[in-house]
């Protein structure tokens, strides 16, 4: 039986490491047979697995071994430790990447998995296979688990602030993507690391239609933990949660998220109101000009002026732009609401949804 793959997304420093280890030793504890696979270049996912160690990473091995043409076997890239109070050891490997500035991280992250199949890492005799990614990056290679196919299932980690749950979005919005074009790989739900107990996040994740799976406070007991490259479940609080989300992954009980995912208006909608108004473009003048003001002030009536420049402006609009913008903009459909109402997928609607701002902001500057 194939292992079970789990790839765990998120910003950052925002806890993905810790959250990826601490499920790693849950698991581990639970008799199950475990592979942490860091996906990273900073390869730092499995340090705290390993007690501070700093594993080899493939990139460097493959590196080293193709200048003396020789091939990767598996005792070059993958690693285990035995703990003294675990039933199980842990497997880790690092995938690594190039040094900063000299070379394509997503690249490596392609080849890093081409080479772990050809040395046949989904027949090994594991159980569970947890990949930790980084989900800054737009880049394709870092998407590869979504792309391929090759996690059965995606774990967003999250906190309460814009940024993360931004991140967290573009990842749901890219699986979705994915899944459109014959991706298979099912969104379980998100991860609330650091809790402040503020919802932000939890808001974010009704309007999204994603499961929230756990809720980690901030601890400063756990973060001790962690630095010391140390287990936070041996925590009773926070061993707990991490043994109720294992035992609903392994049990199946939890129910993947269908998630359409926000897009950037409905997102940033979330947290407070945003003006619908177009930017005010600067001009070749004062860009040249060393003595234009830094401000100016906006004539009596300027407001209403605009907004009769832009009912003109979309009013000659083609049709179908114009559809598609009073649809997101007038009635605040989202691409999803948008795909489902015009029969189209929802990248479709969302290329459609750019060209009529595109064309929108084509006319409002030449009038």
């Amino acid at each position: 039986m194939s292992a079970r793959t789990i790839a765990i997304y998120g910003k950052g420093g925002i806890g993905k490491s810790f959250t990826t280890t601490n499920l790693s030793a849950t698991f581990a504890l639970m008799q199950k047979r475990v592979l942490q696979l860091g996906c990273d270049p900073k390869h730092d996912s499995t340090t705290s697995l390993f007690g501070g160690m700093s594993l080899p990473t493939l990139t460097d091995v493959f590196s080293e071994k193709n200048a003396r043409n020789e091939e990767v076997s598996i005792e070059d890239i993958v690693f285990r430790r035995d703990i003294g109070d675990f039933p199980r050891p842990i497997y880790g490997i690092e995938l690594g990447g190039p040094q900063v500035g000299r070379g394509c991280g997503g690249r490596g992250i392609i080849s890093g998995f081409d080479t772990l199949e050809k040395l046949g890492l989904f027949k090994w005799d594991l159980d569970i296979i947890l990949m930790d990614f980084l989900g800054d990056v737009v880049c394709g290679g870092f998407a590869t688990p979504l792309a391929r196919s090759l996690s059965e299932e995606v774990i967003l980690v999250t906190s309460n602030d814009r940024q993360s749950i931004f991140t967290a979005n573009n990842i749901c919005r890219a699986n979705n993507y994915f899944r459109t074009v014959g991706g298979t790989s099912r969104l379980l739900g998100l991860i609330i690391n650091r809790d402040d107990g503020s919802g932000v996040a939890e808001k974010y994740a009704r309007a999204a239609g994603i499961n929230v799976l756990m809720k980690v406070p901030y601890n400063m007991e756990a973060r001790d933990h962690d630095d010391r490259f140390d287990f936070a479940i041996r925590i009773p609080d926070i061993g707990q949660r991490f043994e109720k989300l294992a035992t609903d992954i392994l049990s199946d009980s939890i129910t993947p998220s269908l998630p359409a995912g926000l897009d950037f208006s409905d997102f940033i909608r979330l947290f407070g109101e945003v003006s619908d108004s177009l930017p005010r473009p600067a001009t070749k003048e004062e860009l040249f000009s060393a003595g234009t003001p830094l401000h100016t002030a906006t004539p009596s009536g300027a407001g209403q002026k605009e907004d009769e420049r832009m009912a003109e402006c979309i009013s000659r609009l083609e049709q179908d732009h114009q559809s598609v913008y009073l649809l997101h903009e007038k009635e605040g459909k989202s691409t999803a609401e948008i795909a489902t109402l015009l029969n189209c997928t929802e990248p479709e609607a969302a290329r459609r949804l750019a060209a009529a701002l595109k064309a929108l902001r084509a006319l409002f500057f030449q009038l």
